[in-house]
């Protein structure tokens, strides 16, 4: 699976810290979706899509 975040994120100049925050994950954990080490769950999918204003299939894909 492929993700977008990084770059949705820096739409809105947030930081990792700051994305983390917001979704009540650590930074590690976003750190790690963004790197595809991690795939997160549907309902944290769904939390990444409305901070970010953009639709899941905007933020991943399946390669």
């Amino acid at each position: 699976m492929k993700n977008n975040i990084r770059m949705h994120r820096g739409k809105f100049n947030l930081t990792q810290e700051d994305l983390s925050t917001k979704l009540g994950v650590s930074r590690q954990t976003i750190n790690s979706i963004e790197n595809n080490k991690y795939f997160p769950s549907l309902e944290l999918g769904l939390k990444l899509s409305k901070i970010l204003e953009c639709t899941v299939d905007d933020l991943f894909s399946l390669e």
